[in-house]
C-alpha cells in the first residue's frame, strides 16, 4: 500500500460500514461507490456477517479496514492478525494498551501488503473517563506515549482522535500513519464522539486517513454526503501544500 502522502483525497476517505448486516453493507458500498477509498468493517458488522463479507468486498476490489481492535495475549493476537491478512484487508488494528510484546507479535504476523495500526485512546473518552479507568496523566500525554510505544514495537501507524494528530505527527514523524475517526463536517452532531474535528482540520493537522460513519451512512443520500466531505478534504491546507 502506498504511503498516505502519495494518495489522492478520495483514497484518504474511509467509510465506516457500521450497519446491522451484510445486505445493508452491500447497499451502502454500492451507493457510495468510488467516493470512498476504503470501507471499514467493525465489530457490529463482522459479528453479524462474518469473514465471508470481508472476503467478498476484497475480492470485488474494495479496500477494507478491519477494525476489530484486537487485545489479547501476543500469540492469540498474532493468529488473529494472520487470519485477517488471509482475508485480503488493507488495514488491521490492535489496542496499544495490549503492550509492546503484543504489538510486536501482531507486526510480525501481518501480511506484507497490509498495515498494522494501534488504537491509542478511543474517541469516546475524555479526561474524566480516562481517569475513571485508572490511567493517570493527561489524555494528550497518554496518546503520545501509546503512539511512541506502538511505533517502537513495529506498528505502521495509530488510530487516534483528530485532536491529537498534530502531537503524534510531531512525535512519530512524517512516515507514520495516523487514521482518525471522530470526523464531523461543520454543523453536524457529535453523537458519542467526545473528541472530534472537521475533515479539513484533521488533514491540516497531519492525518493520513479519515474514518467517517454517521455523517455519510446516516443520511438519505450517502453518495452526496461523501462527495461533500471530499470537497471539505480538498480544501485542507495539507492538500494544497502537498503534505
Amino acid at each position: 500500500m502506498r504511503e498516505a502522502d502519495s494518495v489522492s483525497v478520495r483514497e484518504r476517505l474511509i467509510v465506516a460500514l457500521d450497519v446491522p448486516g451484510a445486505d445493508e453493507a452491500r447497499r451502502l458500498v454500492e451507493c457510495v461507490g468510488p467516493a470512498a477509498g476504503m470501507f471499514k468493517v467493525g465489530s457490529q458488522l463482522f459479528t453479524a456477517a462474518g469473514p465471508s463479507l470481508v472476503r467478498e468486498l476484497t475480492r470485488a476490489g474494495r479496500r477494507v479496514f478491519l477494525d476489530l481492535k484486537y487485545h489479547d495475549i501476543p500469540n492469540t493476537v498474532a493468529s488473529a492478525v494472520r487470519a485477517a491478512g488471509d482475508l485480503g484487508v488493507t488495514l488491521i488494528d490492535v489496542h496499544a494498551l495490549g503492550g509492546a510484546a503484543m504489538i510486536e507479535a501482531a507486526a510480525t504476523a501481518r501480511p506484507r501488503d497490509a498495515h498494522l495500526l494501534a488504537i491509542t485512546i478511543l474517541t469516546s473518552h475524555d479526561q474524566a473517563t480516562l481517569s475513571g479507568i485508572g490511567l493517570s496523566g493527561s489524555l494528550a500525554d497518554n496518546v503520545r506515549r501509546l503512539a511512541l510505544l506502538a511505533q517502537a514495537a513495529g506498528a505502521d501507524g495509530v488510530v487516534a482522535s483528530p485532536l491529537e494528530v498534530a502531537l503524534i505527527r510531531e512525535a512519530c514523524g512524517s512516515g507514520f500513519l495516523i487514521v482518525t475517526p471522530g470526523i464531523r463536517p461543520a454543523g453536524t452532531q457529535l453523537h458519542d464522539q467526545a473528541r472530534a474535528a472537521t475533515p479539513a482540520a484533521a488533514l491540516a493537522a497531519g492525518a493520513s486517513y479519515l474514518v467517517v460513519g454517521r455523517p455519510i451512512t446516516g443520511v438519505e443520500d450517502p453518495a452526496a454526503a461523501a462527495e461533500a466531505i471530499l470537497r471539505e478534504m480538498g480544501d485542507a491546507p495539507s492538500q494544497r501544500d502537498g503534505r
